[in-house]
């Protein structure tokens, strides 16, 4: 079977960004953010809409929802690698605070606002856990007083996600295995660790019958359009390589250090060395 990737943005915001799936949009954001947030009811501020993505026009396609209690959610699967993702997660928080004063209202009438990114790469250097909740708070003290409690901000990376299905624990820990491994998960023979969530059995089920022709289309035009912009990432990080490559030969050749030598510190043979070289009129 030809299985849909929920981890795709277009496919994403379908699952959990439609009005009939509301309870997979709670039950995800639940298992992100803290017992005392939790949510029960919700409404979508801009639900999924065929008609957005016709024609090839591809919209912003994170989900933006609010709470029973007036709490603000923006939600964002990102599959291709943005090294300036904080910036931007930022940007669509203060977005989402500003969306919320209407004219005539007043500050004090701002609602907590919770930016959730779910992130298909490591974002985060130097931290092993793969989930992480950024809020303002007091260098002073190191606790965020309650004084500015309107923000937080949620990074998931799935590619710091390792359980295996015997080692889930937690809600979120079924949610990542869900977009992790949606692949290879079938309704009728689930582990038991998943099974015993309703909404966990919903999505599986739901991901397979997401689309229907004209969905799939967009959805397969947006796969190819991620897959382009991975091959230029790749390509331009291989030139990249390739100058830091040139470079060193150049730097060590000047300082007199023998070819064989200078393949080995590179990781090229020698001809490749001696070929950069010639290309300079060196040789």
């Amino acid at each position: 079977m030809y299985r849909i990737n929920p981890k795709v943005d277009f496919a994403f915001k379908k699952l959990f960004g439609s009005e009939e799936n509301q309870d997979l949009l709670i039950s995800l954001i639940n298992a992100i953010i803290a017992p005392a947030n939790q949510v029960t009811e919700i409404e979508l501020k801009n639900p999924y809409n065929l008609a957005d993505y016709r024609a090839g026009k591809m919209s912003i396609l994170d989900i933006k929802a609010c709470d029973e209690k007036g709490k603000w959610f923006n939600v964002e699967m990102q599959i291709g690698q943005d090294l300036h993702f904080d910036k931007r997660s930022i940007y669509y928080w203060a977005k989402l605070v500003t969306e919320q004063l209407s004219e005539g209202m007043m500050f004090k009438e701002l609602k907590k606002t919770f930016s959730i990114n779910i992130l298909d790469f490591n974002f985060i250097p130097d931290i092993k856990e793969f989930h992480n909740c950024y809020k303002i708070i007091n260098l002073e003290t190191g606790k965020d007083d309650k004084l500015h409690d309107i923000f937080e901000l949620h990074y998931v990376e799935l590619k710091k996600f390792k359980k295996e299905y015997h080692e889930i624990a937690t809600a979120l820990d079924r949610w990542s295995t869900f977009l992790s491994r949606a692949h290879e998960l079938d309704k009728t023979h689930l582990p038991q660790e998943l099974a015993c969530d309703n909404t966990i059995v919903k999505a599986v089920d739901v991901v397979d019958r997401l689309f229907n022709k004209e969905e799939r289309q967009v959805y397969e035009t947006r796969i190819r359009v991620l897959a382009d912009v991975e091959s230029k990432i790749a390509s331009a990080k291989e030139e990249g390589k390739q100058d830091n490559q040139r470079e060193t030969v150049l730097r060590s050749y000047h300082k007199g250090i023998e070819i064989q030598m200078i393949a080995e510190i590179v990781g090229i043979d020698e001809k490749q060395v001696e070929a950069i070289l010639r290309e300079e009129g060196i040789l």
